[in-house]
């Protein structure tokens, strides 16, 4: 698993796919972002979009700010274990729907802050990666469903907001890193997860197996779950219903954002 950013990155163009979205069909974009504050939370939110993505020809690399180092209850298992096995986890998880390029920032889990220290590592991603689409997780609170709106989750997305404008395309921004050969890059544009008011839907209906065989790899969080495939299909048919797809169909909703 990657976990240098220092080193630009490079791909042959090739033949992409479409999306089924809520605004009709859409050319995958050919490199993709994520950035996430945990291991899993992508899974939760987004691994269904990410598999049709993927399925499309769409490049797809996650940044994770954290490596979910306060997410177990259990104080017998060490930090260092811990971290290595929600590592570990998450590294299955992305191999499920497509993914192998993973970096870990190895910011303190349930403590992130949207300081200029995250948004200059996450624009150092950014920089390497060159995304067409950055996926990130929304910074506006969602009120009526707070398990969304983590601490983490908020500052994760206000810096990597920040890091796609104006830092990773501002080459006065972080000087270091154009000194380490990373030219500024502008994201045309950010599809935020977990947004209160969310305006573009991705039909995963096709997709739903590998989202739920993703999420299955992080058993240390959703081992407990025998009912995670009930739960998970309930809010995806809940938000096909919010985007006006047809009855049966499963979605993930974004809120988008053009940032060039």
């Amino acid at each position: 698993m990657p976990d240098d950013p220092s080193e630009p990155h490079s791909s042959e163009p090739h033949s992409l796919g479409e999306l089924t979205m809520s605004v009709g069909p859409r050319t995958a974009p050919a490199r993709v972002l994520v950035v996430m504050a945990h291991p899993d939370d992508v899974d939760f939110g987004s691994a269904g979009t990410i598999a049709a993505l993927t399925r499309a020809g769409s490049q797809v690399a996650y940044c994770l700010v954290t490596s979910g180092d306060a997410g177990s209850d259990d104080l017998t298992v060490s930090t260092a274990d811990l971290v290595a096995l929600r590592e570990k986890e998450q590294t299955e998880a992305a191999a499920r729907v497509g993914v192998t390029e993973l970096i870990f920032l190895h910011h303190p889990d349930g403590a992130v802050e949207a300081n200029l220290a995250l948004r200059h590592d996450i624009s150092a991603v950014i920089r390497r990666t060159t995304p067409d689409l950055v996926i990130c997780q929304s910074p506006a609170r969602i009120f009526d469903r707070i398990f969304a709106s983590h601490p983490d989750h908020l500052a994760a997305g206000e810096a990597a907001l920040c890091a796609v404008y104006p830092d990773s395309r501002n080459p006065r921004a972080f000087p270091d890193l154009l000194a380490d050969g990373l030219a500024p890059h502008t994201v045309p544009e950010v599809w935020l997860s977990a947004h209160p008011e969310p305006d573009a839907f991705v039909d995963v209906t096709d997709t739903f197996d590998a989202k739920i065989a993703a999420l299955r790899a992080h058993a240390s969080q959703t081992g407990h779950r025998d009912d995670l495939e009930e739960m998970i299909r309930g809010w995806l048919e809940f938000t096909a219903i919010q985007a006006d797809f047809a009855e049966g169909r499963l979605a993930e909703a974004f809120k988008r954002v053009v940032t060039a």
